[in-house]
Order: C-alpha cells, then structure tokens, then sequence
C-alpha cells in the first residue's frame, strides 16, 4: 500500500489517527462491543447503498474503516501489513493479477 491519497492517509496513518481520536475509550469499551458497533454501522452501510445519497455512503464507509481500525488497534492488528501480505501482489485463491476466480466464487 505503497500510494497515499492526496492527505497522505494510509492504513497505518488511519489506525494511528483513531488510535490518537478515541484510543481510551476504545480500550475501556473492549473488542467485543466495539465489533457489535462495526456491525451496526455495516448494517447503515447497506442502508445508504440501497437509499442512501452519495455523500452518506461515504459517510458510513468512513465509518465501518473507522471501527475497523478500532478493532484493529484493540487487537493489535496492523491492516495495512495484513492487506499486503494477503491482497498485496496476487489474488489470495487463484494466485493470479487479475483474479481469475470463479466470478460465482469468493472473492
């Protein structure tokens, strides 16, 4: 994950900045309320693509990143080094760029 957005976020920066934002609170709330709120904010997620405006599904993709990231930080879990070693040069099934996997399949 080598390129960064014009704001210079990666994965690594995005986890450090809700780290900084809510880390003790995120630490006294625990991993498993905080995945009950990752859920939640997936099920918007599906709201705002079936209804939603373009900006709300922004929005609540911003937000299910950001309890990722939360998660992530509880359980020690850097995204950005697990998104490369899985996703990072070749499809994780067939070992192919592009993928050339069933398209019935996963993923």
């Amino acid at each position: 994950m080598s390129e960064e957005h014009e704001s210079g976020l990666t994965l690594a920066s995005v986890q450090r900045h809700i780290r900084a934002l809510y880390g003790a609170k995120d630490a006294a709330r625990g991993d498993l309320a905080t995945f009950v709120w990752l859920v939640e904010e997936v099920g918007e997620l599906a709201t705002a693509l079936r209804s939603g405006t373009r900006e709300e599904l922004a929005f609540e993709m911003a937000d299910v990143l950001a309890w990722l990231a939360t998660l992530a930080n509880l359980r020690g879990i850097e995204l950005e080094d697990a998104f490369v070693r899985k996703y990072g040069r070749v499809c994780p099934d067939c070992g192919l760029n592009p993928c050339a996997c069933d398209p019935a399949e996963k993923p």
